[in-house]
């Protein structure tokens, strides 16, 4: 049957069944309930407001991604005699969920180059080996990448451990995904997050969803977008693909919507892939000719204004709707639901960031938000949706390449430390450094970096070339058994809600909450604080500057981060008092921004050509499943998009018959990179013709390593391929 909507009463069904799996629903809600933050995206669930519950204090509030990061941490443990049974081989050709599937790690485990299967190794002996490697190594010979499931405490210790070491190289997830909207906002208000809290996403009588897929990959928004259309406001959805979940949604905690479903997007439009940039200029343009835009707010709140308004009467017509793909009268359309508008927020996702001109995108966005004085008051604003529940705190608390002036300043002035002034790499040029053997060490907190990359061949050929290679997990990743390198490490840590101290976290709405942890539920597994100040003390050694027992506690680390993270300050008395806070000078009430002059800047762009205009070319996106988060993949099918494999490439059916080719034959897809050779070609009449889209990471072989310039993000979405029968 095919699925015409989100949620319902599949997605009970399957709470149900995840629960079964585990050992009874009782046992999957207690774990749900608990004062930890949601393992899964950054919308600010859980916390010490409990489980379920979001920052606004609503209950319940759940989603199948919450439900399948839970399921997986109440695996059974991987026993030792798995590593003897699963040669490196045949883990090697295992699928994500497959690996995903196999348990719980409890034990560290080791493979040395030639060996043909991973050993057993203790943690007295594995922790000596690091140590000892990077003894042995000059500091920026390494490289250490963060994922955004940690805490903010992990992450600060592991950033400060390798500045300590003395690298810059220290670099985190986003890098993948939101670095594009960090360094584009950053360049456009001076402040690199969301600029509302989600109070203001509730009051917004207009949201724009650009480039992405909340319905899938951020379940619980759609509680928020539900209210907005309730209340008489509009949501319009731009995306290349017509999602079935951005379409209709049923909230199952709603008992109106869950039987009669609730429309979602007021208007829907489907740019070409590429092409989001030339709408936002033309969405502009329109609201110029039809004099809709606040000169007042530009002329008092914003810089390079007039420069803005030049650029904007300059473009053609012509050129912003043969480079969109959208017609003139859908363009005017749009412009007039945004004129009618007292209260926008703008959310956008990777579909935004994953371009080669990603933070152009986000720019433009921003110039669009300015345009009508959608920025610096209550209910308006803007709000990159953030993947991981951690990776904007991750960021927060120092991992970065570059660490922000006054943390620099802090850890000298206040902690006295000397701490390295070399440039640190980016996520990318780590990996092309490992590929040129400059590299020869990497330390993954959490995350699949082989899994993440793009253009996968040449990722694994980089990690292989490693010395040494350490991993800190809870489940088994296609990161762990491909790209081995010299000696392979993997280090089995706990999830938040089994540490054994409290933990913070930062959602997208910057918002600090606080998670409990609880009891372990298997044997083996340590501390990622506990794990990284072991290190410390082993690598380092303690100083008259730095003990690292102290530094075991949690509460230690929140001292230090509340003493040099800008907006922290109230962290250190958070388990005390039990209350989780608003980061200040983030979230912007009224039209003063963080940045020389207190105005926002507008920026001008040069509108790229569209790619893959050629009779045999098709651009494509690498997208999510329904049953997938980030990298990690709990299901097969994708229920949305009423797919029951992953090995496909998803086209509209004009394309099929443009191409010579029939539903589901076995295909050869190119790109300039790689090669894919066995997917079936489907017909899928919800994308716009001439676009396709396949599954990440799988496809990531055919995704080039060119970057967006400015924030150094790979174009993951706008590859050109060819798609010819299989012969």
């Amino acid at each position: 049957m095919k699925v015409r909507s989100g949620g319902g009463f599949r997605a009970i069904l399957y709470t149900l069944k995840k629960g079964r799996e585990v050992g009874g629903v009782f046992k999957m809600y207690h774990a749900m309930r608990t004062r930890n933050a949601c393992k899964t995206c950054a919308l600010g669930m859980g916390g010490q407001k409990g489980g379920m519950v979001n920052e606004r204090g609503a209950f319940p509030e759940v989603c199948k991604k919450s439900l399948q990061a839970m399921a997986a941490d109440l695996q059974p443990a991987v026993l030792p005699t798995f590593w003897d049974q699963h040669p490196v081989e045949q883990l090697s050709q295992m699928t994500p969920r497959e690996l995903e599937h196999c348990g719980r790690l409890v034990q560290p485990v080791i493979y040395r180059r030639g060996a043909s299967h991973f050993q057993t190794i203790s943690w007295e002996e594995s922790l000596s080996r690091i140590a000892a490697k990077l003894r042995s190594l000059t500091p920026d010979e390494t490289f250490w990448y963060f994922s955004g499931r940690s805490s903010n405490e992990a992450g600060f210790l592991l950033q400060l451990l390798a500045r300590l070491y003395g690298t810059n190289n220290v670099n985190n997830c986003s890098y993948y995904c939101h670095q594009a909207s960090g360094v584009g906002l950053q360049s456009s208000i001076g402040s690199g997050t969301a600029t509302i809290v989600l109070e203001d996403l509730e009051q917004a009588d207009l949201v724009f969803v650009i480039g992405g897929n909340p319905a899938s990959n951020h379940p619980r928004m759609m509680t928020s977008l539900m209210h907005v259309r309730r209340r008489g406001g509009h949501v319009i959805v731009i995306n290349p693909v017509r999602e079935t979940g951005m379409v209709n949604f049923r909230i199952p905690s709603d008992p109106i919507s869950l039987l009669f479903g609730t429309k979602i997007a007021s208007h829907y439009v489907q740019p070409h892939i590429g092409g989001d940039l030339a709408l936002l200029w033309g969405i502009a343009k329109q609201c110029c000719e039809d004099e809709t835009i606040d000169r007042e707010f530009l002329d008092a709140h914003c810089t390079d204004s007039a420069a803005w308004l030049d650029a904007v009467a300059a473009m053609s017509w012509d050129e912003i709707v043969a480079k969109s793909g959208i017609d003139r009268d859908q363009i005017r359309t749009v412009a007039g639901v945004y004129a009618n508008s007292q209260r926008t927020v703008f959310a956008w996702t990777m579909g935004i960031t994953h371009h080669a001109h990603g933070v152009q995108n986000v720019q433009a966005i921003a110039n669009l938000a300015m345009a009508r004085g959608m920025l610096g008051r209550p209910g308006c604003g803007l709000l990159p949706i953030r993947g991981h529940s951690n990776v904007q705190g991750i960021g927060s608390v120092g991992v970065t390449p570059k660490l922000k002036d006054a943390i620099f300043e802090n850890l000298q002035s206040k902690f006295h430390l000397d701490l390295p002034t070399t440039t640190g790499l980016d996520t990318l040029a780590c990996m092309e450094a490992a590929h040129d053997r400059r590299m020869k060490f990497g330390l993954c907190l959490g995350g699949n970096l082989y899994g993440s990359n793009p253009d996968s061949r040449y990722a694994a050929e980089a990690l292989s070339r490693l010395e040494m290679s350490v991993m800190l997990s809870t489940t088994l990743n296609t990161g762990h058994v491909n790209g081995l390198a010299d000696e392979t490490i993997i280090l089995p840590v706990l999830p938040r809600d089994e540490e054994p101290e409290a933990t913070t976290q930062e959602s997208m709405f910057n918002f600090i909450r606080m998670s409990d942890g609880g009891p372990r539920r298997v044997p083996g597994p340590r501390s990622e604080v506990r794990v990284i100040a072991d290190l410390g003390r082993r690598a380092i050694g303690d100083s008259d500057l730095i003990c690292w027992d102290q530094l075991q506690q949690t509460s230690t680390i929140r001292n230090w981060i509340s003493e040099v993270v800008p907006g922290y300050t109230k962290l250190d008395k958070i388990e005390a008092t039990k209350q989780e806070f608003q980061l200040e000078g983030r979230t912007f009430h009224t039209p003063k921004f963080p940045t020389a002059d207190g105005k926002a800047v507008m920026h001008t762009h040069a509108l790229p050509d569209l790619k893959g205009t050629d009779s045999n070319e098709l651009r494509l996106m690498t997208v999510r499943s329904e049953g997938q988060f980030n990298t990690v993949v709990y299901e097969e099918e994708d229920l949305y998009r009423n797919q029951d494999r992953r090995d496909i490439i998803l086209m509209h059916p004009d394309d099929l018959q443009r191409l010579g080719l029939q539903h589901d034959q076995p295909v050869s897809i190119r790109s300039d990179t790689g090669q894919i050779d066995g997917y079936l070609a489907r017909g899928f009449d919800s994308i716009r013709p001439g676009n396709s889209l396949m599954y990440y990471p799988e496809s990531n072989c055919l995704v080039s390593r060119y970057a967006d310039p400015q924030s150094k993000t790979p174009a993951f979405k706008g590859i050109v391929v060819t798609v010819t029968p299989l012969a």
